[in-house]
């Protein structure tokens, strides 16, 4: 098991001199099985490109920092927002090729150097922003114990993995370590599990802008043609800090089923759950549990909007500010289906939007919903509309500002 320390391949730890090369000539090097090392140290490099049977290590002290020049991540096709498109490369990345067994390791940073490029990447607009880490169509895929900050877009990008574990990491999309706002960047993600199986994300910590954890699988025609669902997920022990906590869809016409989010603490993060779905988007989002989880939030930088509704929420209506939620439209292959989506054990204090919030679509009533032993106070109560067979167990939810309140012990 051979180790490719990147400093005996050329790569200097002076945080300005661009390193790609080098460092991409370890990875190139690196046989079955070995492992290429990063030591303490600040490296600069643009799109770093992983392969099969191989493990990157990030010692305590190191950091890989991405390039702040345009030209070092070229431009390259691969689906993002849901759609194949062109898309700046991410700093570390895998081609589009299958690939097996690869491992991130250690206790070092990875950071995009994502307002930077944000900027660069905006103004050249050749594609969409990359991400931090984004890698493809890889079955056995470990990343363990490193932090991965500041990206342009959405942070750690998983597409059509299989077989993936996520433990004990770090993302941050909206702070740096002194605790300074990343100034410029928006729809920063901290990790997207898109089209993936086989997911677990435990004992992690995201600090986002957006969506800390966002479960999608491709968007309208394209994305039901392609077919690959998110499925057989657990996020379970993780923190929560800013953000819009564990998402599912919008993006979802592959499919979402069989995710649970259990034993995670939500701090001064907008939402424990925002189950969304779109017309057009059809397929469905079923079998889904949030257990024993806690948010408490008292930040009020934003309000009620079309992007966001209240504390657990679950929206036929994501992103639409004007919209009818009595009159039905022609159930297509462009239609989502809801259900059997579980809410149990959790407790909310939140100062902005619904403490619950559930709106289907009026030709797609979304079904069977369970509300067991929640707890919720909000700066509104409750909305229920067009939801069949809701069940509510042990509920208790307060509004602070408009009087609604429901209890319900049966």
């Amino acid at each position: 098991m051979k180790t490719y320390n990147i400093v005996e391949y050329g790569a200097v730890a002076d945080g300005t001199t661009v390193c790609t090369r080098e460092i991409q000539r370890a990875i190139d090097l690196c046989e079955r099985g070995g492992t290429v090392y990063v030591p303490a140290g600040v490296f600069r490099t643009g799109a770093l490109y992983l392969k099969s049977h191989m493990t990157l290590y990030l010692e305590e002290g190191a950091r890989l920092l991405g390039s702040d020049q345009v030209e070092d991540f070229p431009v390259m096709g691969y689906p993002f927002e849901g759609l194949d498109q062109l898309c700046y490369a991410s700093l570390i990345n895998t081609d589009g090729a299958p690939h097996r067994d690869i491992t991130i390791d250690g206790k070092g940073v990875i950071d995009a150097n994502g307002a930077a490029l944000f900027a660069v990447e905006m103004k050249e607009k050749k594609g969409k922003r990359g991400r931090a880490v984004c890698l493809r169509n890889t079955d056995g895929l470990t990343i363990r114990g490193v932090t991965i900050r500041q990206s342009p877009a959405w942070c750690l990008h998983l597409l059509y993995c299989r077989n993936v574990l996520l433990d004990q990491i770090e993302v941050h999309t909206k702070f740096d370590e002194n605790g300074n706002r990343y100034q410029g960047i928006f729809n920063g993600d901290g990790i997207d599990i898109d089209s993936c199986q086989d997911v677990r994300v435990v004992n992690s910590l995201i600090a986002s802008q957006d969506d800390c954890i966002a479960v999608k699988s491709g968007r309208n025609e394209e994305g039901r043609r392609v077919g690959i669902p998110s499925e057989n997920i657990l996020i379970e022990n993780c923190s929560f800090h800013s953000g819009f906590g564990v998402a599912m869809g919008s993006e979802m016409s592959g499919g979402v089923r069989n995710v649970i989010v259990r034993n995670c603490t939500f701090e001064n993060v907008f939402s424990i759950a925002s189950v969304k779905a779109i017309r057009g988007r059809g397929s469905y989002i079923k079998d889904v549990l949030y257990e024993n989880c806690t948010l408490i939030n008292h930040d009020t930088s934003i309000g009620v909007t079309k992007w966001f509704r209240g504390a657990i929420y679950v929206d036929g209506f994501y992103g639409d500010g004007d919209f009818d939620c009595e009159t039905p439209v022609e159930v297509n292959e462009g239609t989502p289906v809801m259900e059997r989506i579980t809410f149990k054990n959790l407790t909310v204090d939140t100062l902005v939007g619904h403490a619950i919030y559930m709106c289907g679509l009026p030709e797609s009533h979304f079904r069977d919903i369970r509300l067991e032993n929640i707890k919720a106070v909000g700066q509104y109560g409750s909305y229920f509309k067009n939801i069949d067979r809701l069940q509510m167990v042990d509920f208790e939810v307060t509004g602070r500002e408009d009087e609604t309140s429901k209890r319900h012990d049966g």
